[in-house]
């Protein structure tokens, strides 16, 4: 009898092309589970497709080549939330700034992030490739079954020009009166955009144009954050309210 572990112990794998009732692991993968972590012949593993569905079976074949698994059940839209969260925010100086955000709201639970290049954006895009690896390791992490989307980087304009739906909001530090709370103008289940800024934040101008967009002013706090910790606390404080 196979016994399942807990979710925090048993080993997650992202299977993007799953389908029917066995997996095989491609080489790196295999020689990681079977030479690294030594798992064996009916070892439970789960499995995530980055669609929204959660797989758990057990090695059958542990080939460090062609490490193989059998699919014993699927959760089908695993933990679906009822909202969409959209962060659209500046690529940073520093990557290893930008890449602690987007680890960090992977596993918090954003939807879609969009880098966008500002007015005083330091660094004109990111390593989409890095980025997504990051993307898929934060899912493994924390358990997500939903991939989160990596939009291409794009001007602050042409993102201004997207369709968006739900709340739109942009978060800045300029003193301003009529900045809120996202708890002020935020709705349990509603889906949300969230604009940050570059280090020097947005211009007046900028500001102005969203709010041209039907974007609502907000701030964080009464703290200046960071651009990647405001990103965090912009995900964070969305999805408390959606608790």
């Amino acid at each position: 009898m196979i016994i399942f572990e807990s979710f925090t112990t048993m080993q997650v794998f992202y299977a993007p092309d799953i389908t029917g009732d066995t997996y095989t692991l491609d080489e790196r993968e295999s020689k990681h589970t079977i030479r690294v972590l030594r798992m064996n012949k009916n070892a439970p593993v789960r499995l995530i497709d980055g669609k929204g569905n959660l797989f758990e079976g057990v090695i059958t074949e542990p080939d460090p080549r062609n490490c193989s698994i059998k699919i014993i059940s699927v959760t089908r839209n695993f933990e679906k939330k009822n909202y969409r969260l959209h962060i659209a925010i500046s690529p940073l100086k520093n990557p290893e700034r930008f890449e602690w955000f987007i680890e960090k709201s992977v596993e918090i639970g954003v939807d879609e992030i969009t880098p966008i290049i500002c007015r005083n954006t330091e660094k004109q895009g990111v390593k989409t490739v890095r980025i997504r690896n990051l993307i898929i390791s934060a899912m493994k992490q924390s358990l997500k079954a939903q991939e989160t989307v990596l939009n291409e980087t794009m001007t602050f304009s042409e993102f201004l020009n997207q369709n968006h739906r739900g709340a739109l909001m942009i978060a800045h530090c300029c003193i301003d009166n009529r900045r809120k709370g996202i708890a002020d103008i935020y709705t349990k289940g509603d889906d949300v955009v969230i604009m940050i800024g570059p280090e020097g934040d947005f211009t007046k101008e900028e500001i102005e144009k969203a709010m041209s967009k039907n974007f609502t002013q907000i701030h964080l706090g009464s703290s200046r954050l960071r651009t990647e910790t405001a990103g965090v606390a912009a995900c964070h404080s969305v999805y408390f309210i959606n608790q």
